[in-house]
């Protein structure tokens, strides 16, 4: 029983990984990804099921990344604008554009 257990979820895990490189790799969209699983032999339920888990986790990841970009663009921005006002004989145009430039594209991102 144990062995058809770690079989099944070997089978399941080989499933997400072709279902993620098809939809992250290989850029399909979704409906292209549940058409592929399909005709590996997975039910149309089944196909829906991991192609929404997997869009969803991708959606959060990119989101989480976006929001690590917002912050640290912050950071960089506000910190060389901080440096600058301080008045330490330097202007941090480089870490002021780096951090808005960061900034924005997790805003883009997100």
């Amino acid at each position: 029983m144990e062995n058809q257990n770690i079989s099944q979820e070997e089978a399941a895990n080989q499933v997400y990984e072709y279902a993620a490189n098809l939809l992250v790799n290989q850029k399909k969209s979704t409906a292209e990804t549940k058409s592929a699983l399909i005709a590996q032999g997975l039910d149309e339920e089944s196909a829906t099921a991991v192609v929404t888990n997997l869009s969803q986790q991708i959606k959060d990841a990119k989101k989480e990344g976006a929001n690590k970009d917002m912050l640290w663009g912050a950071v960089w921005c506000v910190g060389g604008i901080i440096a600058t006002v301080a008045d330490i004989g330097f202007i941090f145009w480089g870490a002021i554009v780096f951090g808005a430039i960061q900034f924005f594209r997790g805003v883009a991102n997100s």
